[in-house]
């Protein structure tokens, strides 16, 4: 089983950022969109992120045109809505695609790791989280209907 700190993504504002810089920490990594129908968890997983990263927990936000068009904004465009519609304080990262041929190299490690409902890889839509342990390894895959509050429990027994 690998882990996921052979990989990078560039950060919204441009810099290129290692996932090795989280070594240790509990992640959620999630695929996130701005006009989708699951975009108020945002609410919920800045909530999360707040409450649990004193003990070692971050969320990893990857925002996503695939499902809809759902992410139609550049960065900039991306990092005011975050920061003024949910204040949105865990890191973000650069517009990737998460299904397809160019997907980001990250997600299909992801989604070898962790299948979808009967043994899919494909991402189905906005908001699917990823939950990684401290030492890189993907323990978990949650469907977009799951809401960040239903996964603390499982958050805490990783922290």
């Amino acid at each position: 089983m690998g882990t996921i700190y052979g990989f990078s993504a560039k950060t919204l504002d441009g810099q290129d950022k290692s996932l090795a810089d989280f070594s240790g920490q509990v992640l959620l990594i999630v695929n996130v969109a701005s006009k989708c129908g699951f975009t108020p968890q945002y609410t919920g997983l800045e909530a999360l992120y707040r409450k649990l990263a004193p003990r070692g927990f971050s969320i990893l936000g990857f925002p996503c045109n695939q499902f809809g068009s759902q992410e139609p904004g550049d960065a900039s465009e991306i990092a005011k809505f975050c920061s003024t519609s949910y204040e949105v304080t865990f890191p973000m990262f650069a517009k990737v695609d998460v299904d397809g041929a160019s997907a980001h190299p990250l997600y299909g490690f992801l989604k070898g790791e962790q299948k979808g409902l009967l043994g899919t890889e494909a991402v189905k839509w906005n908001f699917t989280k990823f939950l990684i342990d401290r030492s890189g390894h993907v323990t978990a895959r949650f469907a977009p209907t799951t809401t960040p509050a239903a996964l603390e429990s499982d958050i805490v027994k990783l922290l």
